[in-house]
Protein backbone atom coordinates (compact mmCIF):
# COMPACT_ATOMS: atom_id res chain seq x y z
CA UNK A 1 0.00 0.00 0.00
CA UNK A 2 1.44 2.98 -1.03
CA UNK A 3 1.62 6.26 1.51
CA UNK A 4 -1.30 7.94 -0.62
CA UNK A 5 -3.72 5.36 -0.41
CA UNK A 6 -3.15 5.35 3.68
CA UNK A 7 -4.60 8.81 3.86
CA UNK A 8 -7.79 10.80 2.58
CA UNK A 9 -5.57 13.77 2.23
CA UNK A 10 -5.00 14.51 -1.72
CA UNK A 11 -1.62 15.30 -3.02
CA UNK A 12 -2.87 19.03 -3.22
CA UNK A 13 -3.10 18.55 0.62
CA UNK A 14 0.28 16.67 1.30
CA UNK A 15 1.98 19.78 -0.72
CA UNK A 16 0.67 22.22 0.94
CA UNK A 17 1.14 21.10 4.48
CA UNK A 18 4.87 19.82 3.64
CA UNK A 19 5.36 23.62 2.21
CA UNK A 20 3.43 25.19 5.54
CA UNK A 21 6.23 22.98 7.29
CA UNK A 22 9.01 24.05 6.09
CA UNK A 23 7.92 27.62 5.57
CA UNK A 24 7.73 27.22 9.62
CA UNK A 25 11.26 26.05 9.78
CA UNK A 26 12.62 29.45 7.99
CA UNK A 27 12.74 27.44 4.46
CA UNK A 28 13.95 29.41 2.06
CA UNK A 29 13.95 29.82 -1.99
CA UNK A 30 10.99 27.52 -1.63
CA UNK A 31 9.59 25.76 -5.05
CA UNK A 32 6.93 23.71 -5.97
CA UNK A 33 7.39 22.11 -9.43
CA UNK A 34 4.66 20.12 -11.05
CA UNK A 35 6.01 17.43 -12.63
CA UNK A 36 2.87 15.17 -13.46
CA UNK A 37 2.49 16.73 -17.14
CA UNK A 38 6.51 16.14 -17.69
CA UNK A 39 7.12 13.01 -15.99
CA UNK A 40 5.85 9.44 -14.51
CA UNK A 41 7.60 8.78 -11.54
CA UNK A 42 6.31 11.85 -8.89
CA UNK A 43 3.41 14.89 -9.68
CA UNK A 44 5.23 17.10 -7.53
CA UNK A 45 8.64 18.18 -6.43
CA UNK A 46 9.19 20.75 -3.32
CA UNK A 47 12.47 22.11 -3.41
CA UNK A 48 14.00 24.21 -0.79
CA UNK A 49 17.14 25.65 1.11
CA UNK A 50 18.20 25.80 4.76
CA UNK A 51 21.36 27.74 5.58
CA UNK A 52 23.16 24.67 7.88
CA UNK A 53 22.65 21.54 8.01
CA UNK A 54 21.24 21.68 11.05
CA UNK A 55 18.38 23.87 9.59
CA UNK A 56 18.45 21.43 6.61
CA UNK A 57 17.73 18.47 9.39
CA UNK A 58 15.09 20.52 11.03
CA UNK A 59 13.06 21.23 7.85
CA UNK A 60 13.01 17.64 6.44
CA UNK A 61 11.85 16.35 10.06
CA UNK A 62 8.86 19.44 10.09
CA UNK A 63 7.89 18.28 6.78
CA UNK A 64 7.76 14.57 7.42
CA UNK A 65 5.75 15.22 11.10
CA UNK A 66 3.42 17.17 9.38
CA UNK A 67 2.64 14.75 6.81
CA UNK A 68 2.52 12.15 9.38
CA UNK A 69 -0.02 14.10 11.11
CA UNK A 70 -1.29 12.97 8.22
CA UNK A 71 -0.91 9.49 8.11
CA UNK A 72 1.39 9.54 5.38
CA UNK A 73 4.77 8.32 5.97
CA UNK A 74 7.93 8.84 3.06
CA UNK A 75 8.92 5.77 0.92
CA UNK A 76 12.08 6.95 1.74
CA UNK A 77 14.09 9.10 3.22
CA UNK A 78 17.88 9.97 1.94
CA UNK A 79 20.56 12.16 3.35
CA UNK A 80 19.28 13.09 6.79
CA UNK A 81 21.91 12.67 8.80
CA UNK A 82 24.62 14.57 6.22
CA UNK A 83 22.02 17.41 6.26
CA UNK A 84 23.11 18.63 3.12
CA UNK A 85 20.86 17.43 0.73
CA UNK A 86 17.60 15.82 2.02
CA UNK A 87 15.90 13.86 0.06
CA UNK A 88 11.96 12.65 1.27
CA UNK A 89 10.25 10.79 -1.52
CA UNK A 90 6.12 9.91 -1.17
CA UNK A 91 5.29 8.83 -4.28
CA UNK A 92 3.15 11.59 -5.52
CA UNK A 93 5.57 14.57 -3.93
CA UNK A 94 9.73 14.31 -3.37
CA UNK A 95 10.50 16.69 -1.34
CA UNK A 96 14.61 17.81 -1.84
CA UNK A 97 15.75 19.79 1.30
CA UNK A 98 19.22 21.39 0.52
CA UNK A 99 22.20 23.43 1.79
CA UNK A 100 22.76 26.45 -0.98
CA UNK A 101 25.77 25.01 -2.42
CA UNK A 102 24.59 21.67 -3.84
CA UNK A 103 21.29 22.70 -4.05
CA UNK A 104 23.08 25.27 -6.78
CA UNK A 105 25.43 22.40 -7.93
CA UNK A 106 22.51 19.65 -8.73
CA UNK A 107 20.26 22.82 -10.61
CA UNK A 108 17.03 20.86 -10.16
CA UNK A 109 15.13 23.77 -10.85
CA UNK A 110 17.31 23.82 -14.34
CA UNK A 111 17.40 20.14 -14.93
CA UNK A 112 13.21 20.51 -14.89
CA UNK A 113 12.76 23.85 -16.47
CA UNK A 114 9.81 22.68 -18.57
CA UNK A 115 7.54 21.35 -15.63
CA UNK A 116 5.31 24.25 -14.29
CA UNK A 117 6.61 26.30 -11.55
CA UNK A 118 3.42 26.40 -9.28
CA UNK A 119 5.19 27.95 -5.82
CA UNK A 120 2.53 30.71 -5.58
CA UNK A 121 -0.39 28.63 -5.75
CA UNK A 122 0.84 26.30 -2.38
CA UNK A 123 2.89 28.99 -0.49
CA UNK A 124 1.73 32.56 -2.35
CA UNK A 125 3.95 35.28 -1.56
CA UNK A 126 5.61 34.04 1.33
CA UNK A 127 8.03 31.86 -0.63
CA UNK A 128 9.03 35.21 -2.61
CA UNK A 129 9.96 36.27 0.22
CA UNK A 130 14.09 36.82 1.08
CA UNK A 131 14.81 35.06 4.15
CA UNK A 132 15.15 37.44 7.12
CA UNK A 133 18.52 38.43 8.16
Amino acid sequence: MSPAAQSTATTADRVRGAVAAALDRKAHDLRVLHLGPVSDFTDYFLICSGTSERQVQAISEAIQESLAAEGVRPLHVEGQRSGNWVLLDYGDLVAHVFQPEPRSFYGLERLWSDAADETRKFAGEAAAEPPAS
